[in-house]
């Protein structure tokens, strides 16, 4: 027994020893084959003979073997208190877990029958069954009746100290008197030397252990703000030096266990990261185990109803973005300033970097990809400033977008612009179908390199109620950690007007709106929202607007420049009048776009160049899915064409 070297083991085997002599010679038992299988005269007699009131020559000579033995029993003690002090494994765990004398001496014992075999048979002919190799609770409360006073069998008591810290419970099934002591798995294996965690910790606990761990004694500390790995940080400069286990709030009582033996074997701090407040359960096992180091970590403050009844601090984190030391640790270079990257985040950006040959740009994008997934399109720039065909006034608008927020580390950064309600820049195109604002969304992104998501409303509108708070978090949350353009088309889809409240429904879509408006303040971001009718955005959207852009159907040579581009240089076109085609059809870029690719596939089923037939046909084609009408005033010497037979020539 390594582990448990002299005299931690010296003190449990003067007990055993001394209860087996009073066994032998004090009750006169000898050792039985079948102990405990069955009940002899002679037993019943001894049995009778030691009820209260009823002298015998037992006791006597139970009194003699017992004091036979006691200068032997207070050596082995004073020894074992003596080691108590001095740094081992076992003398770790017992400080850690704030044990007594006594507790600590019950400890001990279990600890020694549970590692020894030969320890179990003298426990089995004490107890005179081969069915108890562990030591019950009432030979506990026989071995340690004297000094008077000791807490003996009361150390698994649900409020005893071992139960406290996880150590030990009583096992089995039956009367109290045959429950037994069960010191955990989890410390016996850690006194034999083997560190692999508790298996019955929550999925996903994290255990960053230090050489001797300088957890306090006690107490609770509530860090809130930032991110994940900025408040871990705040705790570790408010305990430094000490090693932390961090865990979601367990869901079992086992887990809850777990939790509380893993902290005390290894002298952790605590810390429970919090999505909602501590469950009335979960403050009383924190309560409980007040000798260990608590820390509450969450995003936002903790009621103070939900906080457990213990003395605390508050830690408030008001920063969690990673610095120029931040980078350089995980990424041994300097910040890139177009990503705004998190504590944590940046922790998964570079262990993603790390497999990607040390590139942070797929890292960056990975990372918000990945949560993004299902309720956004991402749309990879391909287009320009060129391909962006509108007045002069809106496309400087839409210049000035992106300067604005290329230059915030400028203006908030350098000179200390105050940036409120954040620095991020929220930008409204408002605009009839087809007029480009989804192509002007994606041209500004392509200018500043980054990504454009486009939000699938169907996937975050939910009926459930929460769930629709949930998926923005979710989209916010993930666009924050990339630097990239969330653009919401039909916007007003979710920005709408707020509603007098007649039912459920209204309320509960106006807690939406509310939500949405409040994250929409705290993005760092662009975000751009589209709409067709921009009466409709409800006016606390507005003021938040930094850019508005108005997108009108273009006029006769916006139109005369979108038709031109529309057809590549390679494209086979001939005869095609684009003059006619731009004065005669006033539509938006968009009908456009899709008329000159209509014609195109009209022109490559016949195996022809582009020609004024096939783009006339199918602006036709545009107008029947727009339900419009077609006029002889719009489709002029081409009238008879889309009235008649496709194949039909055209009059000239």
């Amino acid at each position: 027994m390594a582990a448990l070297a002299e005299p931690w083991a010296t003190l449990a085997d003067t007990l055993l020893q001394r209860e087996a002599l009073i066994c032998r010679l004090g009750e006169g038992r000898p050792p039985r084959d079948f102990a405990g299988l069955f009940v002899g005269d002679e037993e019943v007699d001894r049995v009778l003979a030691s009820l209260p009131g009823l002298d015998g020559p037992v006791a006597e000579r139970v009194a003699t073997v017992r004091q036979t033995l006691a200068p032997q029993v207070r050596k082995a003690r004073r020894e074992f208190a003596a080691r108590l002090r001095l740094r081992s494994p076992f003398a770790d765990v017992a400080r850690a877990a704030q044990l007594g004398p006594g507790e600590a001496e019950v400890l001990a014992l279990l600890v020694a029958v549970e590692m020894s075999p030969a320890r179990q048979r003298l426990v089995c002919y004490v107890q005179d069954s081969v069915q108890l190799p562990r030591l019950t609770l009432a030979t506990l409360a026989r071995i340690f009746a004297e000094p008077d006073g000791h807490v003996a069998e009361r150390a698994l008591a649900p409020g005893g100290g071992l139960r406290r810290a996880g150590l030990a419970r009583p096992g089995g099934e039956g009367p109290w008197a045959n429950l037994y002591g069960e010191p955990a798995a989890r410390l016996i294996w850690h006194l034999r030397g083997d560190p692999s965690p508790d298996e019955a910790l929550p999925p996903g606990t994290t255990i960053a252990a230090v050489a001797d761990s300088a957890a306090g004694a006690g107490g609770l500390l509530l860090v809130h703000g930032g991110d994940r790995d900025s408040r871990l940080r705040a705790v570790s400069e408010h305990r430094p030096g000490a090693g932390m286990l961090v865990s979601r709030p367990p869901e079992t009582s086992a887990a809850w266990e777990a939790v509380v033996r893993e902290a005390t074997i290894g002298n952790l701090v605590a810390v429970l990261e919090l999505a909602a407040p501590l469950s009335a359960a979960g403050r009383d096992i924190v309560a409980r185990a007040g000798h260990l180091d608590w820390v509450l970590s969450s995003a936002g403050e903790q009621p103070l109803e939900a906080v457990p009844d213990l003395p605390w601090r508050e830690i408030r984190v008001t920063d969690g973005e990673a610095d120029a030391d931040d980078w350089q640790r995980a990424l041994g270079r300097a910040p890139d300033p177009a990503y705004r990257l998190s504590r944590e985040q940046l922790r998964l950006v570079a262990a993603a970097a790390t497999a990607d040959g040390g590139q942070v740009a797929p890292a960056v994008r990975r990372l918000a990809g990945g949560h993004l997934d299902g309720v956004a399109v991402r749309v990879r720039p391909r287009r320009g400033w060129d391909d962006l065909i509108l007045p002069a006034e809106e496309a400087a608008q839409l210049r000035e977008l992106a300067a604005r927020h290329r230059g915030r580390e400028t203006v908030y950064g350098q000179w200390q612009f105050s940036p409120l309600p954040s620095a991020g820049v929220v930008a409204l195109f408002a605009g009839p179908s087809g007029t480009g604002k989804t192509l002007a969304a994606e041209v500004v992104a392509g200018d500043l390199g980054l990504d454009l998501y486009k939000v699938d409303l169907s996937a975050v509108v939910s009926k459930y109620i929460g769930e629709t708070e949930k998926n923005l978090e979710r989209i916010f949350g993930a666009a924050a950690a990339g630097d990239l353009v969330l653009f919401f088309d039909e916007a007003d889809a979710l920005f709408g007007k707020r509603s007098e409240v007649s039912d459920a429904h209204d309320r509960y879509a106006n807690i939406e709106v509310a939500y949405l408006l409040q994250r929409l303040e705290t993005y760092e971001g662009l975000v751009v929202l589209a709409t067709n009718l921009q009466r409709n955005i409800d006016p606390a959207f507005l003021r938040r607007i930094s850019v508005a852009v108005d997108f009108t159907a273009p006029e006769e040579n916006e139109r005369r420049a979108i038709w031109a581009r529309a057809f590549p240089p390679s494209a086979p076109a001939s005869d095609l009048d684009l003059d006619f085609l731009a004065r005669q059809f006033k539509i938006t870029g968009g009908v456009i776009s899709n008329a000159a690719l209509g014609a195109a596939f009209l022109a490559a089923a016949e195996d022809s160049p582009i020609t004024m037939r096939h783009a006339v046909l199918s602006v036709k084609r545009e107008f029947q899915k727009l339900g419009r009408l077609r006029t002889e005033k719009e489709f002029d010497r081409y009238f008879d064409l889309v009235n008649r037979d496709t194949n039909a020539a055209p009059a000239r």
